[in-house]
Order: C-alpha cells, then sequence, then structure tokens
C-alpha cells in the first residue's frame, strides 16, 4: 500500500481522538517515510530533545524496543547516551568532532530526531541536515512536523504522532507499505 494512503487509514482507524493529525499528516509523511527507509537501511537513530522534552526522549526509547512487540530492535539511542557533554560543545570544531566520533561509531550512517523548540545547541546543524526527522515545536516550517508547546494536549500529541511512526516501521518492517 502506498505510504501516504497508509496514513491517513491509520489516523482514520484511531478514531477522533486523532483527528488532528489528518491536517498534520502532510509535513509529518515525508520525512517520517524517509527516516523508516533509512532505519530498513540500517541507519541508527539518534534522538536529541529541547530539556523541556527530555521526557519524550526517555518514553521512546524504552517503548520502541520491548520485547512483546515480537520484531526486529531499533537501533535508537538518546545523544546524551552516546556523548553526555555534547551540551558543552562551544563551536563548530568540537561539533566536527562529535560528528567524526558519530561516523566511526556507526558505519552504516546515522540520521537525528529533533524533537523541540529550536532553542537546542544542535539545532541549526541538524535543520541542515535534509535527512533529520524534525518534529518543531511553535514554529511551523513547510515540510517540516510542526505542534504547538503552549497546546494543553501537547504531551497526548506527541505521543500519539510516536505511536503512527511506530506503526508505520511495523508495517514497514513486514513489507505492508512502500516508501
Amino acid at each position: 500500500m502506498d505510504f501516504n494512503e497508509w496514513t491517513l487509514n491509520a489516523i482514520r482507524e484511531e478514531g477522533t481522538c486523532f483527528s488532528w493529525m489528518e491536517e498534520l499528516r502532510f509535513n509529518w509523511i515525508p520525512q517520517v517515510k524517509s527516516t523508516i527507509s533509512k532505519i530498513l537501511e540500517g541507519y541508527t537513530l539518534i534522538i536529541i530533545t529541547d530539556k523541556d522534552f527530555k521526557y519524550f526522549s526517555e518514553y521512546v526509547t524504552t517503548k520502541i524496543n520491548q520485547l512483546e512487540k515480537n520484531r526486529p530492535f531499533i537501533p535508537i539511542y538518546p545523544l546524551e547516551a552516546l556523548f553526555p557533554h555534547y551540551t558543552t560543545l562551544k563551536d563548530a570544531s568540537e561539533l566536527d568532532f562529535l560528528l567524526d566520533m558519530l561516523d566511526i561509531s556507526f558505519i552504516n550512517g546515522y540520521i537525528f530526531w529533533y524533537i523541540g523548540c529550536g532553542n537546542h545547541k544542535l539545532y541549526e546543524y541538524i535543520e541542515q541536515d535534509k535527512t533529520s526527522l524534525i518534529w518543531r515545536l511553535n514554529q511551523d516550517i513547510e515540510g517540516i512536523f510542526s505542534l504547538n508547546k503552549s497546546d494543553p494536549l501537547i504531551d497526548i500529541k506527541l505521543i500519539q504522532s510516536f505511536q503512527l511512526f511506530e506503526k508505520a516501521l511495523d508495517a514497514a518492517l513486514i513489507g505492508d507499505i512502500e516508501l
């Protein structure tokens, strides 16, 4: 099944509590489609969040590789688990050292998954990297999935978006969708 059609069907299957995603799917689909393709090619997903959304990084990394899922584990790590001192990077040359380390560590490749408002030190680099998955808060940018941080349902919307991402990943792993 085509990924666009699959996504719309998956959103509608969830009912009215997820109807908000129908409108936002046009920015969600291209990035998620690309990310899942990269994961299937052997890339590692490295999560970076603003400090306000660190909980979400922990949620994702706790949920995605549960044994009950009965599927291959997904290589996904929070950046702070790989390099706890990333917040102390001061300039482009130090960022280059970090990227060199990641290149050496993940020879099949890696992509960043950024969740936040864009005030993270590494955001400018991530935004320029066209392969990154970005869930941007408080700023609508064409081609980037965006939510409003002040929305009282922001936590629920992030979790629902992740659940849709994981459902799409599962469908891709078993060949139900075309990427």
